[in-house]
């Protein structure tokens, strides 16, 4: 019986070993997860054990070390959760290595080939619709199409003391060819629908006390009226005693004619966060919707795991979102190798979702999440393995001394 028992630990040690010297190899591996072997005694109806036997090996799916990546498209996860992969045949893998990058088409893929999942944004602006599906992310390569202006604001403060302008008299009648018919101007730029740039310019002029009036003209495709003069739009601006804008809505229409093959502008500058104070006039930064066309200057993942995108004309786009996977028994996933685990009736059906919502964990951008090894104790556990292995060993032979004893008293 003592050469089982002998043989059951020394195939137990081996296996333990094998367990170590895994763990130690992939000590660098991005992602991977440290296992450890349990054992179980065998027993066959006597108070004798028959020895050892391995009853399994589970994962520790404890956190790595975050570290700075080295690609845009890197990220780590802190936390419950894994990256949820596809391959070509559409078998759904999962990982915790962030190692990602882009194939010849756009779509974001690992080391090995298989498609990192999420929301992919549509729609100029693109955006994710709800109930948006789960699919492999794509980054397109083409240009960012124009949009055309259809919303601004524009606010600041108009000076109380600033002398009033008598529009009753003709010679006073506003003119923007004619700097003594307004008080001040403010430029905003707005652009069409194929991203040709229009230059705004918005015109007050104060009326009486707390009474205004603003006025807008499109310097670089102006409305012309029946005679072949600039038309132009206008809106009054009334103040309490306190500086507050009393009108409402403070709305001033921007028009501009088709330019280059655009079409013509037509919406509307908000001017409802205007004050009038006893202070200099001052306006500040306008801001419209709309801009040029552009090329992808890069993207980056944010900690929620959008995909954003910058581009040259200054504007940053949504390209996608990257979603986790978290199981109620993530030991009973089965490892595939490559870092990659699918599904199995033991780790029960995924909860699929954005990183940091529910019970899933947090998704860091730029950075890779070390694996989880801790090279020290696995030292200290080879040493223990290997003084089991020899130990075992050890009773072997004394069983096979006793029966060469044995075998000389016969």
């Amino acid at each position: 019986m003592s050469f089982s028992q002998g043989l059951s630990g020394l195939n137990a040690a081996s296996q333990a070993l094998d367990v170590v010297g895994n763990n130690i190899a992939n000590s660098q591996t991005v992602g991977f997860k440290s296992g450890s072997i349990a054992f179980a005694d065998v027993f066959a109806g006597s108070q004798v054990g028959m020895g050892v036997q391995v009853s399994g090996v589970n994962q520790n799916f404890n956190d790595g070390v975050l570290s700075m990546g080295n690609s845009p498209l890197d990220m780590g996860i802190q936390g419950n959760g894994f990256f949820r992969l596809v391959n070509d045949a559409g078998r759904v893998y999962y990982s915790r290595n962030g190692q990602f990058k882009q194939d010849q088409n756009g779509f974001i893929i690992n080391n090995q080939g298989m498609k990192l999942t999420g929301y992919q944004a549509t729609g100029n602006p693109p955006t994710i619709q709800p109930g948006a599906p789960i699919g492999p992310i794509q980054i397109p390569n083409g240009q960012m199409p124009a949009r055309a202006s259809d919303s601004g604001t524009l606010k600041g403060n108009l000076d109380s003391g600033t002398e009033a302008i008598d529009q009753t008299d003709p010679a006073n009648a506003f003119d923007p060819a004619n700097n003594k018919t307004y008080n001040s101007v403010t430029q905003v730029d707005a652009y069409d629908s194929l991203g040709n740039k229009h230059t705004i310019n918005v015109y007050y002029v104060k009326t009486g006390d707390n009474s205004w009036k603003a006025y807008s003209s499109d310097t670089t495709a102006p409305m012309l009226d029946g005679n072949g003069k600039p038309q132009y739009q206008e809106t009054d601006l009334n103040f309490d005693t306190a500086g507050q804008l009393t009108t409402n809505p403070a709305n001033l229409s921007i028009q501009g004619a088709a330019y280059n093959g655009g079409e013509a502008l037509n919406f509307n500058l908000d001017l409802s966060g205007t004050t009038q104070q006893a202070s200099e006039t001052a306006m500040e930064s306008p801001t419209t919707t709309g801009y040029a066309p552009g090329v992808m200057n890069g993207y980056t993942v944010g900690d929620n795991g959008q995909i954003l995108a910058s581009y040259s004309n200054g504007q940053t786009q949504l390209l996608g979102q990257v979603v986790l996977s978290n199981f109620t028994n993530p030991g009973g996933l089965s490892s595939q190798g490559d870092n990659s685990w699918i599904e199995t009736p033991d780790s029960g059906q995924p909860v699929t979702g954005v990183a940091g919502t529910g019970s899933l964990g947090n998704l860091y951008g730029g950075k890779l999440e070390g694996s989880n090894v801790d090279l020290s104790q696995e030292m200290v556990n080879m040493i223990v393995y290997q003084r089991t292995y020899q130990s075992n060993s050890q009773t072997i032979k004394t069983q096979s001394e006793l029966l060469q004893v044995l075998t000389n008293l016969g």
